[in-house]
């Protein structure tokens, strides 16, 4: 079990567990990630985004 809350994407429901109590399905964190100034790889996870839509 982790310290931070996760969110199933599927159902929407909020959980500590990696996995969702309702679904049965893989969880991701509610957060985002940490915005840093000086962030190396942005462009490149800017791309990725973009060529997944």
């Amino acid at each position: 079990m982790s310290g931070r809350i996760r969110r199933c994407t599927f159902d929407r429901t909020y959980t500590l567990s990696l996995v969702c109590p309702v679904c049965g399905r893989e969880t991701r964190p509610a957060h985002p990630a940490r915005f840093s100034p000086q962030d190396r790889y942005g462009a490149y996870r800017r791309v990725i985004r973009e060529w997944n839509k």
